[in-house]
């Protein structure tokens, strides 16, 4: 890991102020923009690693990191290198024709996550839709199951799709846009029995997020995933690990189940596989799964496209090196402990691994959303979820000294 430089870091940030650039620009978006995101009132204008600024020129350190797309941080040179590059060249062909981007993307993707075969994709959603597809047609032909079932988790957020919404418990996402798709029975998640007492002949695939990112950053059990993949192996049935957030370097390992030293059937990326320059997201697994999928039976015509293949192959190579993931493992026990110590004084409960944490706000203090904004004025991104949760997710080129400031940032923001 390389040795960090202190940061220039503001102590404290102002609110919008009337008439600024920042607030002419909320009150366009408000007008115009279908209000189906709450973001805080900040209008960023460039990044550079873990900080951006806004159109007024103020400076935030990034503890959200685009929900780990922006992993290795805003403006990483290597990733616009392979970006400007491809500018120049070829953007986009379709998969009607083979690019030569593609070739290196899929080889190598495929060679870090230690399988044969990837389905390239653009969102995280598009990912998760691609591996029911790819379960459910694995079923039909190659197991002989007339009517398919997928076991999910209580509390998961796959995407946002009307399929993926179907599986969801969250009353946010799911009400008002049935009918739902069938096919799905849901288990408590890191409950090991409940999940063997859901497994039948008609079960196709297991699908878990290795975290539970939206629900707060929850870790299952440490003997969880050992379990669930002795549990499928012995059904025959897939075990799909959804890595959209958890993976590629965010909790010190490339992928979060290599924690527990289980490999799953399919692994499921995007966000970071795209550097937070473009969409990028694939399903990744060996060929007697993928290998299902025969022409015409699925596809994107923007999936694996020159562009996203060359960033996305910077991406892969950046893991290579395996200074992220241990950036993410010793900044994140640093980021863990100072947490910790902050139980007990506004804090009641603090769960993740690496550079992820989920911190639970004591409701004295106020709303996971109020110390977002209290954090914001003191030039801290970060975001809440679920009321009373507050996630941080730095970029993982954070330093030491913006961890311990981040730290600082939000003890006070406590007794604000």
């Amino acid at each position: 890991m390389t040795v960090d430089t202190p940061t220039d870091t503001p102590t404290e940030t102002p609110a919008v102020s009337a008439g600024s650039p920042a607030a002419e620009q909320i009150a366009a978006i408000d007008a115009h923009a279908a209000h189906n995101y709450h973001p805080l009132d900040v209008v960023i204008a460039r990044g550079d690693g873990a900080w951006v600024t806004d159109v007024d020129g103020r400076r935030y350190l990034d503890c959200l990191a685009a929900y780990s797309a922006v992993n290795f941080g805003h403006g990483h040179p290597d990733l616009l290198e392979a970006a400007h590059a491809q500018l120049d060249r070829l953007t986009l062909t379709s998969r009607a024709f083979h690019h030569d981007r593609m070739a290196e993307f899929v080889t190598e993707l495929a060679a870090l996550a230690g399988k044969d075969m990837v389905v390239p994709m653009n969102t995280g959603a598009e990912a998760v839709e691609t591996a029911i597809k790819v379960a459910r047609k694995h079923a039909h032909e190659v197991r002989g199951i007339s009517t398919p079932e997928i076991v999910v988790a209580s509390g998961n957020f796959h995407g946002r799709t009307t399929t993926i919404v179907s599986f969801s418990d969250d009353p946010v996402a799911r009400d008002g846009y049935g009918p739902f798709t069938p096919g799905f029975v849901t288990v408590p998640y890191g409950d090991a029995d409940a999940l063997a007492a859901a497994l039948t002949d008609s079960t196709a695939a297991v699908l878990l997020e290795s975290i539970q990112g939206e629900a707060g950053v929850v870790v299952p059990p440490p003997d969880y995933f050992t379990r669930v993949r002795a549990l499928t192996a012995e059904r025959g049935v897939l075990l799909i690990a959804d890595e959209i957030q958890s993976g590629l370097g965010r909790t010190g390992d490339t992928f979060a189940i290599d924690h527990d030293g289980v490999e799953p059937d399919l692994y499921l990326l995007g966000k970071a596989l795209g550097g937070g320059i473009v969409p990028v997201s694939a399903v990744v697994g060996n060929a007697d799964v993928l290998g299902v999928l025969t022409p015409g039976t699925h596809g994107s015509t923007f999936g694996g496209n020159p562009l996203a293949a060359a960033v996305a192959t910077a991406v892969v190579r950046l893991l290579r090196t395996g200074e992220y993931q241990e950036r993410s493992r010793v900044l994140g026990a640093r980021l863990h402990a100072g947490l910790r110590g902050l139980v007990g004084s506004g804090v009641t409960a603090v769960r993740g691994r690496g550079l992820w944490a989920g911190v639970d706000i004591d409701p004295a203090v106020g709303t996971a959303r109020d110390v977002a904004l209290r954090l914001m004025e003191r030039g801290v991104l970060a975001k809440d979820t679920h009321t009373r949760t507050l996630r941080l997710a730095p970029p993982l080129v954070i330093t030491h000294d913006e961890v311990e400031w981040l730290l600082t940032q939000l003890k006070a923001s406590l007794h604000a």
